[in-house]
């Protein structure tokens, strides 16, 4: 009965951030990396924040450090989403949010090497889901499947965090994906929302890994990871600026130029990593060589399909 009340609050929030963000006309227009063509409503992600606040409010202030970091990068992302700002002024509010979490999760209590690992990891996957929010569908059916997993392994394998905490978060992209899975999408999530689920769900994957000391558990992000890194060695190796809009992902590459609608693209990079996942989970006493496995099955999945296709999109 708890989770259906907050369904419908969480709902209701975002009706009402619908009618600010078209009296302030906060709006996505389309760029040369959209694979959208119409006008549509930006920030709509700002819901995973709000479901976070309802989180730390009614469950005695958990995890602050992480709270007010999720609060910088969402808040200097929902200015971005309003006003483009120069990554000048946004990563000194990034930093500080990783730091935050970063003591969160007591990773300075560890060898220096840990947090600079981190740091690298943190900041890659922020930007990975921020670069692969481009179509409708996608950020939500992913980050629902990773929530999923996340969920399954905390109640039936290890408790590394609190499953109210999942829930919350699992029903704000239930709304979400209600407005945005669709053929002509009522919003789209937003630099505030590609970085704020992504950096809840960093925080739920930084928790699992440092309890398990288990880092097999960094394919809970696969599809999305070889994706990205090997579209910025493509863009390396073209002498592109790779901080400069692009439609170069395979994803991008599977919707303007194969043609296949972007609701059945977002499913199958949802289908694919829901299959690694089984996997991971079948095959953990053989983690280290099942990872290894999939990575290079992803990256030879990768390569094939750009030399097959990519002169598609160099012919336009």
């Amino acid at each position: 009965m708890i989770n259906v009340l907050l369904f419908l609050i969480l709902f209701a929030a975002q009706l009402t951030y619908f009618k600010i963000a078209d009296k302030f006309n906060i709006i996505d227009k389309p760029n040369q990396r959209s694979s959208h063509t119409t006008i549509t409503l930006r920030g709509g992600g700002v819901i995973f924040f709000i479901a976070a606040c309802i989180f730390f409010l009614f469950n005695k202030f958990e995890y602050p450090w992480f709270f007010l970091g999720l609060t910088l990068i969402s808040l200097i992302s929902f200015i971005d989403d309003i006003r483009p700002l120069s990554s000048k002024l946004r990563l000194p509010f990034h930093f500080s949010a990783m730091m935050l979490m970063f003591y969160q999760w007591d990773l300075f209590n560890l060898p220096w090497y840990f947090t600079a690992i981190a740091l690298i990891l943190c900041t890659g996957i922020l930007n990975a889901y921020n670069f692969m929010d481009g179509i409708n569908g996608i950020t939500g059916t992913y980050s629902m499947v990773i929530l999923a997993a996340l969920w399954y392994i905390n109640s039936n394998i290890i408790t590394f965090t609190n499953n109210e905490f999942i829930y919350v978060i699992a029903l704000s992209l239930l709304v979400f994906n209600f407005f945005n899975f669709r053929k002509k999408a009522k919003c789209f999530a937003g630099d505030v929302g590609s970085m704020s689920i992504a950096f809840i769900l960093i925080f739920m994957l930084g928790q699992l890994i440092i309890k398990t000391s288990d880092f097999n558990y960094i394919l809970l992000l696969a599809v999305y990871g070889v994706d990205t890194v090997l579209t910025i060695i493509h863009r390396i190796i073209l002498k592109e600026n790779i901080l400069e809009a692009h439609r170069k992902h395979i994803f991008q590459l599977m919707s303007n130029e194969l043609r296949i609608p972007q609701l059945i693209v977002s499913s199958i990079y949802a289908m694919i990593q829901s299959l690694i996942i089984i996997g991971l989970l079948m095959f953990n006493d053989n983690a280290y060589i099942y990872s290894s496995i999939v990575i290079t099955i992803l990256i030879l999945a990768y390569i094939l399909l750009k030399s097959k296709y990519y002169y598609l999109h160099q012919s336009k």
